[in-house]
């Protein structure tokens, strides 16, 4: 008997300190420090320079920098500070480099020695016995993932303050680059809203409305984008401006601190084995075990419970915690349970934010542990990675890969501007060749070589993949990035790849230089539409008011130095329609064509030698867009932040952004193209949209939105489901694998694409590679003129896919359009801006919604 009361005893009491945890007062800071060393009384404590406790309230990113810049002004000895640049929202990103006072004395020297690691030619004669070796601590990519940030007040003024051999020994023995935040407005945002929303009596419902931001929340940056996706293609200044200080590093070891749903306790790396992508070697996986070691002994001392192998995986290269192990370096994950505020039920107990990051901290007292301890095998295990690379490059059986698009040079532009960012030389095609049915130019085309360095960096961007150990994904199962841009490229085998092929290195990507081919003209001028930036150019002349038409058919005119054949999508701009007078209007053909990188014609006759002449009927007017999107609760945030970033990065368009109760009660008429992505709209007022699209507005539905479309009679278009074998007896214990591995993480897939639409307008291959990532099977229309990009017998490209799900995909329409009224609903039942880097895709969207209005609507009428 004596035995279970003594339990009961003590359980109450522990009920009894977690009842009353969330009325305690603030934690000071030797809740989180080890009360084994002591500090320095000048170093001033977080509370000093931010005026709360860590873990009182949720930091808010001026005041953690705040606190980094009196850190390195106080420790000038210990710690530098270092501006990175600035987010979209003008905050900046800084580095602290954190080390010994004597190797702040020789940084310089220090960081070029490291780098000879990567460099097989000068690495084999590094005496590595005193060499340091250097970590990145991450924290907080996603900014309402927030105790990460708020244990850097912790870890800064730790590794700033700690007196003692053991802290100079490390420091001598490690150099620490230390990010404090690896998204600030994310962070900013999500701050705000906790701590307007904390109580006096802390409030632990999560139901509370402190647990629950409003759309889009604090995850993402300014255009609401998960920064966390964002490491291999660099679209964002975020990941740009520290991608600069990897590499100028390359460091060892780089931790990403995260956290998960409240009611699990903290994860740490290595994650699923069997989700490993394979080019990471087996001894990343080996070492990563090694360092894990150290975390579970750090969290074993304290007391937090946590878990490995699960969940998470080492897949998709564009994650932080993945992008480093292609790159000779260690990544690590770390999982922290979240408070989402500052203490929260759970199903553990209540919650509290300081716990939270005391376990963030903990786990960079574990991780400098281990960097030290196994400091040599670290620094090893990078000289030993890049001359694997040099040999598995040397025997590879692709030596090399070609890409370029003569009709699209800002494209390819761009994609070089990718390549180079991720270290990766690439050269001037030297000779002209024929490759998997492409014609590459000298002059438009160019050449990586395999064998360089960045061999696991070149692999991860080019392959393809189809087969795979697992059939779980924690994100994307493919990315290949030359499909993904929409540019021709091929695999050069040791047959086909020689050093003749390799012109000039290209240093920087220098982006095409625009004219106007024969100079001023009183009749017209035409530019094609095949470029990327020619919906931007276009745009540019309609808000300065300019009249312009495209081209429905294909025709060959007299140009200044001969004839020309111009493709379908074309856009005329006739002189004497317009109300700007001549010389006005050639300094602004002439300034915009040179800004976008596009040739524009002038022509002195509108009488084509072939085809249509210039004031056919099928030279139709091109209305300047008017552009809403619907925003808000119950919208997929990142999918309408890539149509943002996508209109107001790339092409200089305004768009509103509406909320559901914003569009039942304001005037639509003030927009011609209203654009749909996936959520979930109830309250949205149909009949209003039913009768703005018939009016002759154009209506974009993307992904799910296109069921909805469907659901709520704008649209006849019908759907194919996956068959799935229900007589199959299937084990309780694999229902996740089953129900998992049926789930369309994203694979690529190519369309055929009918050229002469004019959702197809400045394309020149008959197909489409687009990048799948839901459940959206449309049949296709019976109309065959309302189906412009269709999927085929074979249409995998890369990535995995079930079997159920690959039959609904095959044969099925990817894109349609249907008439309603004087209006078209334009269906794409994929994500065409699919994070911002499928730039293939950009062509179709912007067709969307420029020539959305000239769709012919017998075309799209399917009754």
């Amino acid at each position: 008997m004596r035995k279970p009361d003594l339990y009961n005893r003590v359980w109450a009491i522990v009920c009894c300190l977690l009842l009353i945890s969330h009325f305690s007062p603030a934690q000071d800071l030797s809740y989180y420090l080890p009360d084994s060393v002591t500090y320095d009384p000048a170093i001033p404590k977080p509370k000093d320079i931010i005026y709360h406790e860590p873990g009182e309230w949720h930091v808010t990113h001026d005041r953690l920098v705040n606190y980094m810049q009196a850190i390195a002004k106080a420790a000038p000895d210990r710690v530098k500070l270092e501006l990175m640049g600035f987010t979209y929202e003008s905050r900046p990103q800084v580095l602290l480099i954190i080390t010994s006072p004597q190797n702040h004395q020789r940084l310089e020297e220090i960081r070029q020695q490291h780098l000879q690691l990567s460099d097989p030619a000068r690495s084999a004669s590094l005496d590595i016995e005193q060499m340091p070796i250097v970590l990145y601590i991450g924290h907080s990519i996603h900014g309402n993932e927030s105790s990460g940030a708020n244990a850097a007040l912790v870890s800064a003024y730790y590794l700033a303050a700690a007196r003692g051999k053991q802290i100079d020994e490390l420091l001598q023995h490690v150099v620490i680059l230390f990010d404090p935040s690896f998204n600030p407005d994310g962070l900013q945002r999500f701050s705000t809203w906790v701590n307007q929303h904390k109580s006096k009596n802390l409030v632990t419902d999560p139901d509370s409305r402190e647990f629950n931001e409003v759309w889009p929340g604090g995850r993402f940056n300014h255009y609401w984008f998960d920064l966390n996706r964002d490491w291999l293609p660099l679209v964002h200044v975020e990941s740009r401006n520290r991608l600069q200080w990897f590499y100028k590093w390359r460091p060892n070891i780089l931790t990403d601190h995260h956290e998960q749903s409240s009611n699990a306790t903290f994860f740490f790396q290595p994650g699923v084995p069997s989700r490993v992508n394979p080019l990471t070697p087996e001894s990343n996986q080996a070492l990563t075990g090694k360092l894990a070691k150290y975390h579970a002994s750090f969290l074993d001392r304290i007391g937090s419970f946590y878990f490995t192998k699960e969940n998470y995986d080492d897949f998709y290269y564009g994650k932080g915690s993945t992008f480093p192990d292609i790159n000779g370096a260690i990544g690590i994950l770390f999982e922290q349970a979240s408070s989402r505020g500052h203490a929260q039920k759970t199903e553990n107990g209540i919650l509290r934010f300081p716990f939270t990051i005391k376990n963030q901290f903990t786990t960079t007292l574990s991780t400098l542990e281990g960097a030290q301890a196994l400091r040599k095998e670290f620094l090893n295990y990078q000289r030993d990675f890049y001359k694997n690379v040099q040999t598995e490059a040397a025997t590879a059986p692709v030596r090399g890969y070609v890409f370029g698009s003569p009709r699209d040079k800002s494209k390819t532009t761009l994609f070089i501007d990718m390549l180079r960012r991720q270290q990766i030389d690439v050269y001037e095609l030297n000779n002209s060749l024929q490759a998997d049915g492409f014609s590459f130019e000298k002059g438009s085309a160019f050449v990586v070589p395999a064998n360089q360095n960045q061999y696991k960096v070149i692999r991860a961007i080019f392959d393809k993949t189809l087969s795979y150990k697992d059939s779980l994904f924690y994100d994307i199962t493919a990315w290949t990035l030359p499909l993904a841009y929409g540019l021709p490229y091929a695999e050069l085998n040791a047959a086909r790849f020689s050093n003749s092929l390799l012109g000039n290195k290209v240093d920087k990507a220098i982006a095409p230089t625009g004219m106007v081919a024969g100079g001023k003209t009183n009749y017209a001028y035409l530019f094609e539409w095949d470029e990327y930036y020619a919906p931007r150019a276009l745009y540019a002349l309609q808000e300065a008011g300019i009249i312009t038409r495209a081209s429905a058919g294909v025709f060959e005119i007299p140009v200044y130095n001969g004839t020309h054949k111009f493709n379908y999508g074309t856009i005329c701009i006739p002189v004497k329609a317009q109300t700007m007078d001549a010389d006005k209007l050639y300094d602004l053909i002439k300034t915009t064509v040179e800004q976008n990188g596009i040739s524009a014609y002038a022509l002195q006759t509108g009488n084509a030698i072939n085809g249509s002449d210039l004031g056919s009927w099928k030279m139709r007017p091109v209305a300047e867009p008017s552009i809403a999107m619907l925003t808000g609760a119950g919208v997929n945030a990142p999918d309408a932040g890539e149509i943002w970033y996508l209109l107001d990065q790339q092409f200089n368009i305004p768009s509103t952004h509406l909320e559901v109760p914003t569009f039942n009660r304001c005037d639509l008429n003030k927009y011609n193209t209203l654009i749909m992505v996936g959520g979930t709209y109830n309250n949205l007022d149909k009949e209003k949209l039913r009768s703005w699209i018939q009016a002759g507005g154009t209506f974009i539905v993307t992904e799910e939105a296109v069921q909805w479309a469907a659901q709520n009679g704008f649209t006849n278009v019908t759907f194919k489901k996956p068959k799935e074998d229900t007589a199959k007896q299937i084990a309780y214990g694999e229902r996740e694998y089953r129900t998992g591995a049926q789930k369309m993480n994203g694979a690529i897939f190519r369309a055929a694409i009918d050229l002469s639409h004019p959702l197809a307008y400045g394309y020149n291959y008959p197909f489409v590679d687009l990048f799948k990532a839901n459940a959206v099977y449309p049949e296709r229309n019976k109309n065959p003129y309302s189906n412009p990009l269709v999927y085929g017998d074979k249409p995998l490209q890369s990535g995995f896919v079930t079997k159920e799900n690959y039959d609904a995909i095959k044969n099925s329409a990817a894109v349609l359009v249907n008439t309603l009224g004087n209006g078209r609903v334009i269906s794409i039942a994929d994500n065409p801006n699919f994070r911002a880097f499928w730039l293939g895709g950009t062509k179709l969207f912007m067709n969307a919604i420029f020539f959305g209005r000239i769709i012919e609507p017998g075309s799209g009428r399917n009754e």
